[in-house]
């Protein structure tokens, strides 16, 4: 039977049409026009009253029977078919409604694969979420790329910060000679550890500087913090798989992108507040007010070294480079 035939027979009267009873209704019926079609041929007398009779009879039988098993093949469709249809689209809802539950629980709602330059989709997105929230939460080796998204947004909002902690030489070590291990044989273990110390330098001078966009910025330094970097916001939040080996060399890894109420929202931010709050972690804070002086004693208890103006200027300097390299690579206007 061809697959299109279940659409065919939707009601009793076009199932009675697709059976052996179907069959038998219509040759009574052939049977029955044939006989009085032969009658009237026939001079009366006997034999044309029995072929009447049969005529007659074969006709009152196939509508007797027609009638009967409309009947009967309706009663069987709402005893039988009906509740089996109904408990099956019951149940296909239930499992699509708990298909899209784990859905939204633990498989991200947008993935950003690894590529060598930065994706204007990717970057489009990230702002739309960051101008939608009131609080910003970022966790990762410095915090150039947070400071330079504050400062080409446009809000005010509250932004907490955990980045490494430069005066532990195990997490600054760790990170060089995890980004040696994934670079060419060219690569020098004292240039990566002076790039990335300038990465955090240059992003405590980012933070410093957007301070202005923010109600407050809370810092928090972590030892040897995760490799993967966090954001998260009041509606999603973005997973940047930096511990991927097979992407270690990819200038941007693969990004995962999570809704509020999946469990993996819920996950991380219950691990970062729990550090953001940790009596064992060191703790700083900038607000709009803090003064380029506070700034200086504040960058010294952070890294250990304290600026002269001279090089504090530098180091603005350079973060305006990055911040402008960053903002023409992601396509964000200022």
């Amino acid at each position: 039977m061809p697959a299109d035939a279940g659409r065919l027979r939707n009601g009793p009267l076009q199932e009675i049409f697709w059976t052996r009873t179907g069959l038998l209704l219509l040759a009574l019926l052939l049977i029955s026009g044939a006989s009085m079609v032969l009658a009237s041929t026939m001079e009366a007398g006997a034999g044309k009253d029995f072929v009447n009779a049969v005529g007659s009879g074969t006709l009152i039988t196939a509508v007797v029977g027609f009638g009967q098993t409309l009947i009967t093949a309706t009663a069987a469709r709402r005893a039988l078919v009906t509740p089996v249809v109904e408990e099956s689209r019951r149940a296909l809802r239930e499992l699509s409604e708990e298909y899209r539950s784990l859905n939204k629980e633990f498989f991200p709602t947008d993935v950003f694969e690894a590529s060598s330059e930065p994706n204007p989709a990717f970057n489009k997105l990230m702002m739309r979420d960051l101008r939608d929230t009131k609080q910003y939460f970022f966790r990762g080796f410095s915090g150039r790329h947070a400071a330079a998204r504050l400062l080409l947004s446009h809000a005010e909002r509250e932004v907490r910060v955990i980045i490494a902690d430069p005066r532990d030489n195990t997490t600054v070590g760790g990170r060089t000679r995890y980004l040696l291990r994934h670079e060419g044989a060219e690569a020098d273990f004292d240039a990566i550890q002076k790039r990335l110390d300038d990465e955090i330098w240059m992003g405590v001078v980012g933070l410093y500087l957007a301070r202005s966009r923010c109600t407050r910025v809370d810092i928090t330094v972590l030892a040897d913090p995760p490799l993967d970097r966090l954001e998260l916001f009041d509606a999603s939040a973005w997973i940047t798989l930096y511990s991927n080996a097979a992407e270690a060399s990819t200038l941007y890894p693969r990004t995962l992108r999570f809704s509020e109420g999946s469990f993996i929202y819920g996950m991380e931010r219950t691990e970062f507040l729990r550090l953001c709050n940790s009596r064992t972690e060191r703790h700083f804070q900038l607000t709009p007010n803090t003064t380029e002086s506070d700034f200086l004693a504040l960058f010294e208890q952070i890294t250990g070294w304290r600026p002269t103006e001279r090089e504090l200027q530098e180091l603005t300097t350079a973060f305006h480079a990055f911040l402008q390299e960053f903002s023409i690579a992601a396509e964000i206007g200022s």
